[in-house]
């Protein structure tokens, strides 16, 4: 249970692209403050976790006054929560400007499974400083769980082409890392909240004791000026899995209506 739960952490957190020096960014925002999106995970038809994430003004005082405060909580829902009950909790407060962490915490909970973060970031020194230690970047810009979501939504996507491939660099249990994920192309897909154009995605995943060999995972994200993810599938060693939105409320702009930055 504990491992179908981590895909639903993995599909909120893999709309991340990178070029292999500084990655380019939009210059305001395309979300703000209040906006909330739901989503729901299944396996196969059956409802196995919902998960929460929130953008709020920081109450924390950083060096930019300009933060948000993200947020995700994710649990296990319907059938699954009464086998293996999960309750996480993620934050992650973000230069408002840049984009880029200062501080991330997890409070991770998973049957009798317990984890705990407090991470710091040094981007100057492309540095981390987690509770297991201090963990070097090999570039300057480098994120978190939250943090990569968010800032994924705001890059600029105006050189993309159909095949190109990407990476972004994040710290997440006790290491740095790199996710590759390849643009697909623009189409149009079928979602609780309506038709919608979206941009699609195949973020890199490895076979093993959850995909199998010739297993692909994909994402679509809306074509607007909102960004967000709306639906991800996958298929695994047995079965399927798939994330989808179920509300958005607070959101910058009307969903699915294109702007300037629109593929």
């Amino acid at each position: 249970m504990r491992k179908l739960y981590i895909l639903f952490i993995f599909f909120i957190g893999t709309f991340g692209l990178a070029y292999s020096q500084t990655l380019p960014y939009l210059p305001q925002p395309t979300y703000k403050e209040g906006e909330q999106l739901k989503y729901k995970l299944r396996y196969g038809i059956m409802s196995a976790a919902t998960g929460t994430l929130k953008v709020e003004k920081s109450k924390l005082r950083f060096s930019n006054p300009n933060t948000y405060h993200l947020s995700a909580f994710g649990q296990t829902s319907g059938a699954f929560s009464v086998f293996y009950t999960v309750k996480n909790q993620y934050d992650s407060y973000i230069d408002g400007d840049t984009y880029l962490p200062y501080l991330y915490t997890e409070n991770i909970r998973e049957g009798s499974y317990t984890r705990q973060e407090y991470a710091t970031f040094d981007h100057k020194n492309k540095k981390v400083s987690g509770r297991k230690g201090t963990f070097t970047s090999p570039n300057s810009q480098f994120f978190d769980l939250l943090s990569a979501y968010y800032f994924s939504r705001n890059l600029d996507l105006s050189s993309l082409k159909k095949g190109d491939s990407f990476k972004i660099t994040y710290f997440l249990n006790d290491e740095v890392a790199q996710l590759g994920v390849k643009y697909i192309g623009v189409e149009k897909i079928k979602t609780s909240l309506g038709t919608l154009e979206c941009i699609k995605l195949s973020p890199e995943i490895t076979p093993g004791r959850i995909f199998k060999k010739d297993s692909q995972l994909f994402l679509w994200v809306t074509n607007d000026g909102n960004r967000i993810p709306v639906k991800a599938q996958v298929e695994i060693l047995i079965g399927s899995v798939t994330m989808e939105l179920v509300s958005a409320s607070g959101l910058k702009h009307k969903l699915g209506e294109r702007v300037s930055y629109s593929k």
